[in-house]
């Protein structure tokens, strides 16, 4: 049984996060239910470019770092993450491996939500797809835009 304390805190918090803020109340109290909290501590990987990719973080307290190792042997810095930045949503889509290694820069918590999860959801509910879809489009523009 979910602890509805707990799951109406991450509603609420749901409701600021870009990828999860056009869906309806109804569909983030349930997504609230399938998120699962993971704390790491500083200078703690978080996940590692290359590793395989199972589903969707959210930085729900703390700080964190998105770097890619590349070929000539260095890592690059992409972005910094606070709470509200999520991660990992292409995984959701097609399970493919990390293209990035994301790190902790202070104690972090993370919300995750599993593939298996977010796939149970949609199946129930596709418009959900479809609003989410849009946020990753628009965040995919704003990437390359940077290019």
């Amino acid at each position: 049984m979910p602890d509805t304390k707990k799951s109406e805190e991450i509603t609420r918090f749901l409701v600021n996060v870009p990828l999860f803020c056009s869906l309806p109340v109804r569909h983030l109290k349930k997504f609230a239910d399938r998120f699962h909290e993971n704390h790491y501590k500083a200078g703690e990987t978080i996940v590692k470019q290359g590793s395989p990719g199972i589903g969707l973080y959210i930085v729900y307290k703390g700080h964190a770092k998105v770097t890619r190792h590349t070929d000539e042997g260095g890592d690059v810095e992409l972005d910094m993450l606070q709470p509200g930045s999520f991660f990992g949503e292409i995984s959701l889509l097609d399970g493919s491996e990390r293209s990035a290694s994301v790190t902790a820069i202070d104690d972090v918590t993370c919300l995750a939500l599993r593939k298996y999860d977010f796939l149970d959801e949609i199946n129930e509910e596709p418009e959900i797809a479809i609003e989410m879809l849009k946020e990753m489009g628009r965040r995919f523009r704003r990437i390359v835009s940077r290019i």
